[in-house]
């Protein structure tokens, strides 16, 4: 595991503080809870963003073939 320096307010820490209280959790286990909600929010399945796109045009019917495009920038 890495370790990270994290910088907060006090106002952050205090409210961290009193959501360890509440829950039971350390600090730290609410922080990598906080860290895994944006990775899936950010990185849906844990894919890139490149991964999640594929395929987004395959039903469009008003693009080029590319194919041909390719070809004609081919040197012989």
């Amino acid at each position: 595991m890495a370790d990270i320096e994290l910088n907060l307010t006090e106002k952050q820490q205090r409210a961290l503080q009193e959501i360890a209280f509440r829950t039971g959790k350390t600090e730290g286990e609410l922080i990598h809870d906080a860290v895994d909600t944006i990775i899936k929010q950010r990185l849906p399945s844990g894919r890139s963003g490149m991964v999640e796109a594929r395929g987004i045009w395959k039903d469009r019917d008003d693009l080029p073939d590319f194919g041909a495009l390719r070809r004609e920038w081919e040197r012989f």
